[in-house]
């Protein structure tokens, strides 16, 4: 039997369990540092498979991770779990219908990718075991994707120094090798200090901190006629400072999130804004408090490992989907409209076909990226250790992500078999790399030949902690 058919055999042998985990995960969703059901979830399926499990890793109540071996490479698989707020929404129907008592909804399917992630971990371990090979796999459980920057504060603390190679994946509208390419990020928060006033008998009294907000956002505003293409800048208030009209407001506070291609156009972007809210200041006679809430990294790819899953894909191929699969699909992508449709291949650089219900190809390496950029936390592991991501059909073609559609696909047939797939092409990636240990070598000093040129700076700084509430 072939390495391949091996380990993908132990992922199909334990598929069901996983898909039931993957649904309890999706049953009760849980946003940044609050995802105590779902690690308690992961933890429990942890213990079930024998891994040796570490809690409360980087001061993160709800981060673990597992691992089993001792000797060897040391090979890591990433999770995630945490859902989105305002998202909630009812599985395997076709029109929007949020849950009762209930506003979080998994509108990026990390009830998906924690439950791959650790089916390809235990797979590998299984592997692992059977054949008596030496290594080390970890699964790393890591909450707060969605805005709390879990994995760079991770990254910045060092616990993925000793691993040799990461391994990921995303849920998608199509298949692929992902392509390294991302916005590095911070938010930052931003709360100015007045003076409070009678707004009518005494305005000239007081000085206002949501007159500062306004010209610090007009700033930002005119600043974006002259930063690069690829940055953006994104704000939300925070704290208005109360809703009296006839008060002039003494304090306020609002999050900016600012974008850039790579590290070191973020800080000096991350510079003009500092200086254009301390104008504000200026302007308003107030005074401006800085604090970073996060911040992540853009994405460095790594050919060695990119070829070596391409590879894994071509030989396992795209998800297989039945007339079921089909016909829901179809019923979903009622609901988009045609640019949704034709924006789902951006990222692989093809044209989506109108009539397309879901993917049914695998994208070549080559492909070029001429999609929208978000921002992922993976981007720091990607800094600290040579990282690869496959993405994976789970949903319709057209199916935007951080929307009630994403929602409603994902408990669905094809979202799992998605899940599946993942897991298979995450686990035999991960057997070709231990078995020829010369491909970790060379993906290693592929990495520190870009790290030399330009070395990390995490972009979240030392002595800020992450952003966990004690409610």
């Amino acid at each position: 039997m072939k390495n391949e058919e091996q380990i993908w055999e132990l992922v199909a042998n334990k598929k069901e369990d996983f898909i039931n985990f993957s649904d309890r995960i999706f049953d009760t969703p849980e946003i940044l540092y609050k995802e105590f059901k779902s690690v308690s979830e992961h933890t429990k399926m942890l213990k079930k498979e024998g891994f040796k499990i570490t809690e409360n890793i980087c001061n993160m109540p709800t981060a673990v991770m597992g691992e089993y071996g001792e000797d060897g490479p040391i090979i890591a698989i990433l999770g995630e779990f945490d859902a989105l707020p305002g998202l909630s929404q009812e599985a395997g129907i076709t029109k929007h219908k949020p849950i009762e008592n209930n506003t979080n909804g998994h509108g990026c399917g990390h009830n998906l990718l924690g439950a791959a992630s650790l089916l390809a971990a235990t797979a590998i371990k299984d592997w692992l075991l059977q054949n008596n090979i030496k290594a080390r796999i970890r699964y790393y459980g890591c909450p707060a994707e969605e805005g709390g920057a879990a994995k760079t504060y991770m990254a910045r603390d060092g616990f993925f120094d000793n691993v040799d190679v990461a391994i990921c994946w995303h849920p998608a509208t199509f298949n692929s090798v992902n392509k390294p390419i991302s916005l590095a990020n911070s938010r930052i928060d931003f709360t100015f200090f007045g003076k409070a006033a009678h707004a009518a008998t005494a305005p000239h009294l007081g000085r206002s901190a949501l007159d500062a907000i306004e010209l610090m956002n007009v700033g930002v505003n005119y600043m974006r006629e002259h930063m690069p293409d690829s940055a953006r800048v994104h704000y939300a208030y925070m704290d208005t400072g109360g809703n009296a009209a006839n008060v002039v407001h003494a304090k306020a506070t609002v999050r900016h999130l600012i974008r850039a291609s790579n590290l070191m156009e973020l800080r000096s972007l991350v510079d003009r804004v500092y200086k254009i809210a301390d104008g504000a200041a200026l302007m308003t006679e107030t005074t401006v408090e800085k604090k970073v809430y996060s911040g992540v990294s853009n994405l460095l790819g790594n050919e060695t490992l990119e070829k070596i899953m391409q590879t894994e894909w071509d030989k396992l191929g795209p998800v297989k989907f039945d007339k079921n699969d089909i016909d829901f699909a179809n019923k979903i992508r009622s609901t988009f409209t045609k640019t949704e449709i034709m924006d789902s291949f951006q990222r692989i650089g093809i044209k989506a076909p109108l009539d397309l219900p879901l993917c049914d190809f695998v994208a070549p390496l080559d492909s070029s990226n001429n999609g929208g950029i978000g921002s992922t936390d993976v981007g720091d592991v990607s800094w600290v250790v040579p990282t690869v991501q496959a993405r994976v059909a789970t949903c319709a073609v057209g199916t935007p992500f951080h929307t009630w559609q994403t929602v409603a696909q994902g408990k669905s047939a094809a979202a799992h078999k998605g899940m599946i797939h993942a897991a298979k092409i995450m686990a035999s990636t991960a057997s070709i790399l231990i078995k020829n240990p010369e491909k970790i070598v060379e993906a290693k000093k592929e990495f520190d030949d870009q790290i030399s040129r330009n070395p990390y700076i995490c972009p979240i700084p030392d002595g800020v902690t992450p952003p966990i509430s004690k409610d």
